[in-house]
């Protein structure tokens, strides 16, 4: 195992290349699965349409999906002044469920990003909305700082509404920075997957952007099977890295909900698992590192079940094989009485990492000297670059909204 010492002195400049800004895609295409599809299977490189996924995936694979719901996080509140004062959502805090929060009648407070922070000196936002022809009064308060953040309470004076439908009413869908563009009216349907569910992320699963039935229809006939889970990914995954080495950075905590089906499933397919996207292969190995935890302490809460940044990274003289981890993660839900497991994860995946779950992904292209390039870096080895030199001489589109990739080892 790579020490933790050595791989925070990984230099960010070297995973770094030129990115036109022209080949960043601004927008999606007409069809989702018409998008290019860069296949890397063992070293050799080809490439292909993306509605012709099936073709190029194992056989028997598990496929497994990040069914996340990209909320309307943006919120705008003007002041009597008439400053525009932008609120992003990253995450509830009162009550921490997302769920929960959703669900709340009255008032709930969150995690947020405040735009033009300095002009809001502490009075309490309101906005009037329109519901089913019923008005409404929206307030924002600040209660105080969260970390690099605010906590700020949200209450309203109509119980017959629920903050997720005001949310639906007056919020935007955070399309990412590197856009530079307002959201739009298609990007409500289009930085959606077509299977996404479980409401809580403020960023798209982008991996699984490129998915049509037309796809799903055809991974039966080579005996493919499909599986989900949940990470809500947060703003943290557009934060570039700003250190010039790897351990300067601080990765972000993002919350995760896995069915205890789901991990009983995988244990039962570990030598094909195939993650559509980061958030599914963060997801997949963090549950191996809590199942190390809880072989050694059973008695841990969920909230202990964090899988803290550099905690794959830690010297052992003894790691347990992926099916004892995933086996002591559903010990634990039984005897718990248990049918889903909720936590997080702070994970970062570098060159260096030794995949316990995940044996193939599906992922698009990622910004330079991110910790997602970095992670690509730790599947593929130096062979990142040749991918990617190929992709800029093969007229790819990079980023969220642009082509895919398919990695096979």
């Amino acid at each position: 195992m790579v020490q933790t010492k050595n791989l925070q002195n990984i230099s960010v400049q070297e995973f770094t290349y030129e990115l036109p800004d022209e080949r960043i895609a601004k927008y999606p295409l007409a069809e989702r699965d018409q998008s290019q599809l860069l296949i890397w299977n063992r070293g050799a490189i080809s490439d292909d349409a993306f509605k012709n996924l099936s073709t190029h995936l194992p056989e028997s694979s598990l496929l497994v999906f990040n069914n996340t719901r990209v909320i309307r996080a943006r919120l705008h509140f003007r002041k009597q002044t008439g400053a525009r004062i932008e609120i992003f959502c990253l995450e509830p805090t009162t009550p921490a469920d997302y769920a929960l929060s959703f669900t709340q009648t009255e008032k709930c407070r969150w995690k947020c990003i405040v735009g033009n922070l300095k002009k809001w000196k502490g009075e309490i936002l309101e906005q009037t909305l329109e519901l089913d022809n019923q008005p409404i009064k929206f307030r924002a308060e600040r209660i105080g700082e969260a970390g690099n953040a605010q906590e700020i309470e949200f209450s309203w004076d109509n119980p017959a509404f629920t903050f997720s439908e005001l949310l639906e009413a007056t919020g935007n869908i955070p399309i990412p920075p590197y856009l530079h563009r307002e959201s739009e009216e298609s990007d409500l349907t289009r930085y959606q997957t077509v299977y996404s569910r479980i409401k809580g992320s403020v960023a798209a699963p982008t991996a699984g952007l490129h998915f049509t039935e037309r796809v799903f229809d055809s991974l039966p006939e080579k005996g493919i099977e499909r599986a989900e889970l949940t990470l809500h990914v947060g703003a943290g995954t557009f934060q570039p890295v700003k250190s010039d080495t790897i351990g300067g950075h601080e990765m972000h905590t993002e919350h995760i909900l896995v069915e205890k089906t789901f991990i009983e499933q995988l244990r039962d397919k570990l030598d094909s698992v195939v993650a559509v996207g980061t958030t599914s292969i963060r997801t997949l190995e963090s549950l191996y590192w809590i199942g190390k935890k809880l072989m050694e302490n059973q008695n841990l809460s969920e909230k202990e079940l964090l899988v803290a940044q550099w905690e794959p990274y830690q010297e052992e003289n003894h790691l347990p094989s992926p099916k004892e981890a995933l086996t002591a993660v559903i010990d634990y839900l039984s005897r718990k009485n248990m049918d889903k497991l909720n936590t997080a994860t702070q994970i970062i995946i570098l060159p260096g990492y030794e995949f316990r779950i995940v044996r193939g992904m599906i992922t698009n292209f990622h910004q330079p000297q991110s910790t997602l390039l970095l992670l690509i870096s730790a599947f593929l080895g130096d062979d990142w670059k040749r991918v990617y030199q190929h992709a800029l001489e093969n007229n790819y589109r990079f980023l969220s909204y642009g082509d895919s990739n398919l990695y096979i080892k």
